[in-house]
């Protein structure tokens, strides 16, 4: 009886392999998250509900292989001497803030999203002086604009959202420019890096938008009696 168990688990165990060679063989990706990113800890429903509102989920995969590709485009340039979380340290001061957690109703979420990603494909030009034939520049400003489109799309007032001004937009990146060739390397990087959060990261707070709400329980009234001071008591007597 061992043995026909045994038999059955590598059959099953067999079926799967052959499976998974299959799937690398016609160049299936590996849908893994990469370390670049923190975890969205959502469901998969809650994933396809954010997931619309920012693009497909083959778009967003694709975003995630890029970012996975940035971090490895930076360990080979600078051959490993320096930490990819260094770039933390490089983060410019002008970034546009993130969604709220709390407080904050859904459009005001999305015209948020929608301010700061106009805000980086004026940030991304900084990032093209330095590497203006780089791949994943041209994806990173690829999905830049999908994604704002996109949002955009699902806006009740769309037009509120702006760009910067072309004086603006210079000044911003002449503040940004730097003397030293390893700054504005590292500058660069962290443009890139920080998009990649703040996409995940307005992802993550429309995910938590998008759940349903629980209905509250039916108020239970209990009698709660009065506090009764200590030397209440002793004044009766």
């Amino acid at each position: 009886m061992l043995f026909s168990y045994f038999h059955i688990d590598v059959r099953i165990l067999a079926v799967g392999l052959l499976a998974f060679l299959v799937l690398r063989a016609a160049g299936a990706p590996l849908t893994e998250t990469p370390s670049v990113f923190p975890s969205t800890g959502t469901s998969s429903e809650e994933e396809t509900e954010s997931s619309e509102l920012l693009s497909s989920s083959d778009v967003w995969t694709s975003f995630l292989d890029t970012a996975k590709d940035h971090q490895k485009s930076f360990e080979d340039e600078f051959q490993n001497n320096v930490q990819f979380h260094l770039l933390e340290d490089y983060k410019i001061s002008q970034l546009p803030a993130n969604c709220p957690t709390s407080n904050f109703s859904k459009e005001a979420c999305l015209h948020r999203l929608a301010q700061g990603l106009s805000f980086y494909t004026s940030l991304l030009k900084q990032v093209e002086k330095e590497y203006p034939n780089s791949r994943i520049l041209s994806e990173a400003k690829r999905y830049t604009e999908l994604f704002l489109w996109n949002i955009k799309q699902k806006m009740k007032k769309a037009d509120e959202v702006t760009s910067l001004s072309s004086s603006q937009e210079k000044s911003l990146l002449e503040s940004l420019d730097n003397a030293d060739a390893f700054q504005r390397k590292m500058t660069a990087h962290s443009i890139l890096r920080q998009l990649n959060v703040f996409v995940v990261d307005g992802k993550r707070a429309l995910s938590r938008r998008n759940r349903p709400r629980r209905r509250p329980a039916k108020d239970q009234h209990i009698e709660v009696p009065p506090l009764v001071p200590a030397d209440c008591c002793h004044a009766i007597e």
